[in-house]
This record gives structure tokens, sequence and C-alpha cells, in this order.
């Protein structure tokens, strides 16, 4: 009877590392283009806006969606993310690019778009 506890207990502890550690591992700070450089190769978020008069393109062939984002430093860099445009890109008042910053350039694999809300106050004057 005893050893099953103990066995037990080991397979809790293994489980309560294995959860903690992937925690740890899914950890991804926001940053701005100029720390992307240094920590080059690392996973990182950048908040910012589309810089909507470099344009964007989507090439069908690589299934790539290329754009050019301004980060909250004013620092402005080309954006290539594996897939296509998100839905809601062009009304979006930001973009969250998820990814990697390599050679003057961010390959993101994740775009999280966010839209004007329909639900802000507009200012009351009487």
């Amino acid at each position: 009877m005893k050893t099953r506890y103990i066995i037990g207990g080991i397979i809790i502890v293994v489980f309560l590392l294995v959860a903690v550690f992937s925690l740890v591992n899914t950890d991804i700070e926001y940053s701005d283009f100029s720390k992307a450089r240094e920590l080059d190769g690392k996973k990182i978020q950048i908040k910012g806006q589309w810089v909507r008069e470099k344009g964007s393109e989507y090439n069908s062939e690589k299934n790539e969606f290329i754009f050019y984002l301004k980060d909250e430093n004013n620092e402005i860099a080309k954006v290539i993310f594996s897939g296509s445009k998100p839905n809601n890109f062009e009304i979006a008042s930001h973009v969250v690019a998820i990814g990697k910053y390599k050679d003057g350039i961010f390959y993101s694999s994740e775009i999280l778009t966010k839209c004007p809300s329909k639900y802000e106050g507009q200012k009351y004057t009487p």
C-alpha cells in the first residue's frame, strides 16, 4: 500500500514540473524593434501600427503576407507573415506581430489585430 502512495506522489511531482516548465517557456514578452535586434532569434511580440503609405502585399505562391509595421518608438520594419492577410487588417487600430527578428526583417508566425471598439464612448458636448 505504501508503494502506491510513493509512485502516485512521484507522478504528481513529474506532472507539476512539466506544467511549470511549459508555462515558463511560453512566456513571450512585448518589445520593440530595437530590443528585438538585441534578442536575435528569440520569439517576441511587437505592438504597432501598419504603415499604410508603404502598402502591403500577399504572395500566394509562398503564402506570405508582407507589410511594414511602426512600433511604439516610431521605428519601422518590414514584417513577413507566414500566412494570409487577416480579414480585418485594414481597419485595425493596432497590430501585434509575434515572431523573430532576423537580418533586418521581422518574421512573424502570428498576427493579432485590435480593431476600434464600437463600444468606446464619444465625447459629450453640451
